[in-house]
């Protein structure tokens, strides 16, 4: 039984100015959460180091989470978002090549997976799956 669906994402090669820059990368979460109709707990949650380092960034959601942090010394940026139901993936690369100048990104998709017969299946349906 599939749980969720994790992206992790890798963005090389990007602009480091706009790695250090707290409106744009808010402007990328905007961006994820509104195209995909995800919905944030609470606030965001920033943090940006003294430069030249990067920025971080942690939205919970009703979904799970996304996050970010910035490497502008290696003119990285990496992603993780995390959703507990099945929907579409954001266009990742094409949209950090856009709004990151990234000239590469790399993108693993995981499927979270539980046992068909276990603790956790038989909390979720009331009884394993083998009876």
């Amino acid at each position: 039984m599939i749980l969720g669906t994790e992206w992790v994402i890798d963005a090389v090669g990007c602009n480091p100015a706009i790695l250090t820059d707290l409106k744009r990368m808010r402007a990328v979460f905007d961006r994820v959460i509104s195209d995909l109709d995800l919905h944030v707990q609470g606030e965001v949650v920033w943090h940006q180091f003294s430069l030249p380092d990067g920025v971080s960034g942690l939205a919970l959601l009703s979904e799970s989470h996304l996050a970010c942090h910035t490497y502008p010394e290696f003119r990285a940026a990496t992603f993780n978002l995390y959703c507990c139901r099945n929907r579409d993936s954001w266009p990742w690369e094409t949209m950090l090549k856009e709004m990151l100048g990234a000239t590469g990104v790399t993108i693993r998709v995981i499927d979270r997976l539980i046992q068909e017969d276990g603790p956790i299946m038989e909390k979720l349906v009331g009884r394993s799956a083998s009876k």
